[in-house]
């Protein structure tokens, strides 16, 4: 029964995966993700619904549109195929519970930011306010976090952020952190809870760091043209934590406190 539902699971992951590449090609573009039907970009043809089977139809076709032939991009594969594998690791992790449909939710929208931003430096409201609300209502029916723990990550995930801005305008004498990078962390503050916000942060700014410096290294231009977006760093450093947060905690503990 329980590989039945896994690969229930797995295969609704493609399908909502392809729904947000809908999400993630329209909302940059101010568009309706509902209307027109899904068509090819280049000649507008309508997607016909044997061409759009996640995956699939993708291999079928070549990775190409059957009208234009017009290259698909592999981002869309990608997309629904790591849908699908992370609503199956979460189904793993969680079981069937509010759990399970808490992190859906979370995981679907940071896919769709995580692109989004990474091309066009852009965390879309329509996202992230609902998302604080929605990550509220989970901490009522799911055992963690708590409804209080819920409300205190909404407060220090926003405002430690927002303190953060403060200091990098000052600093940088330009904006260093956008207000959508700080309404996602209290939309993930909503989710996680204010301890696991903290070893987000924690995370993120480390990856960030990181990558900042090597980018630096291939290109010391990149400091005054390049910004990097955070949003990125946020999103893979909640799927750390929620995957591997308990047991970095424990190896944190045990390097430095011998516990």
């Amino acid at each position: 029964m329980n590989l039945l539902i896994g690969i229930f699971i797995f295969i609704l992951g493609l399908a909502v995966g392809s729904f947000l590449n809908v999400c993630i090609y329209r909302l940059p573009l101010k568009k309706s993700i509902i209307f027109p039907p899904s068509h090819c970009p280049k000649c507008g043809n309508k997607i016909r619904a044997y061409d759009n089977i996640p995956l699939l139809s993708y291999i079928i076709l070549g990775g190409k549109c059957r009208f234009c032939k017009e290259q698909i991009s592999i981002i869309y594969p990608a997309v629904e195929l790591l849908s699908g594998l992370i609503f199956l690791s979460l189904f793993l992790l969680y079981g069937l519970s509010w759990e399970l449909a808490s992190k859906i939710f979370l995981f679907t929208s940071l896919m769709v930011i995580f692109f989004i931003d990474l091309k066009y430096q852009l965390i879309p409201d329509v996202i992230t306010l609902p998302g604080i609300a929605v990550g509220l209502v989970f901490s009522l029916l799911s055992k963690s976090p708590s409804f209080l723990d819920s409300v205190i990550g909404i407060i220090s995930g926003g405002g430690l952020f927002y303190l953060v801005a403060l200091a990098g305008d000052k600093i940088f004498k330009k904006e260093s952190m956008g207000g959508g990078d700080i309404k996602l962390a209290a939309m993930l503050g909503a989710f996680l809870g204010w301890q696991k916000i903290l070893l987000v942060f924690f995370l993120a700014s480390l990856l960030g760091a990181l990558v900042g410096i090597i980018f630096l290294i291939l290109s010391p231009r990149l400091r005054e043209n390049r910004l990097i977006p955070f949003g990125p760093f946020l999103a893979i450093a909640t799927a750390i934590c929620i995957f591997f947060g308990n047991s970095l905690v424990e190896l944190y503990l045990n390097l430095f406190f011998h516990i």
